[in-house]
């Protein structure tokens, strides 16, 4: 069997199984193919940014498998499941994809809703009278 890379990538409430296997650059999130996947372009184009970055857009065939969380949650566990995986294949991809900040994962959470509030920080509306 070929080289495969595996990597996990999280953000948000999306969690990504990535692997890379030496390919064509062809990219499959949950069995479908990414175009068919994620409508916005601009969510196409952060799944690239580490193959990008790396010069290895046409080198490697991605396979991911991506549950919890939105569209754009989803494509950032994408994006940092692929720049794991690059630092696997090849550790010449580390300080690249580091200082491009694609290793870091994002801890920016969902904060809880506190009681006697409507939401995390929405108040009931006030009223004088």
């Amino acid at each position: 069997m070929a080289e495969r890379y595996y990597a996990t990538g999280r953000r948000k409430k999306s969690v990504a199984r990535v692997y890379l296997v030496p390919g064509t650059g062809k990219v499959t999130i949950n069995k479908r193919d990414m175009d068919d996947y994620f409508g916005l372009e601009t969510l196409k184009v952060i799944v690239r940014q580490p193959l990008v970055a790396t010069d290895s857009a046409d080198k490697y065939d991605v396979i991911a498998t991506v549950r919890g969380g939105g569209f754009t949650g989803q494509s950032g566990a994408i994006r940092h499941g692929i720049a794991r995986a690059l630092c696997k294949a090849d550790a010449e991809n580390r300080p690249v994809v580091k200082k491009a900040g694609y290793l870091t994962r994002d801890p920016r959470m969902k904060e809880r809703k506190k009681y006697g509030l409507k939401a995390a920080r929405r108040a009931p509306q006030f009223s004088k009278r």
